[in-house]
């Protein structure tokens, strides 16, 4: 995985945990819901919304692992002088 994929998926994780986090802990969701005449639907939303905010978060957790091992072996293929002459 390349740098660059890796900040794609950092901005991704990083703005669905924004959004959902909105979702879950404001009555944004049960507004938007009881406006579009779903309201029966606000019981499930917990079913649904930490899930997927847990999707997120793992996705946001990953994309630093993936930078941070993109970035070793970066560092592991530079020829440091001493130690293996």
């Amino acid at each position: 995985m390349t740098r660059e994929k890796g900040k794609h998926l950092s901005k991704i994780g990083a703005i669905g945990t924004i959004l959902t986090c909105v979702a879950c802990f404001t009555p944004a969701a049960v507004a938007l819901l009881g406006l579009l005449g779903l309201a029966a639907w606000t019981g499930y939303l917990d079913y649904v919304l930490f899930p997927l905010l847990a999707l997120f978060l793992l996705l946001v957790g990953y994309s630093f692992w993936q930078r941070r091992q993109t970035g070793e072996e970066g560092k592991r293929s530079k020829h440091t002088p001493g130690l293996m002459d």
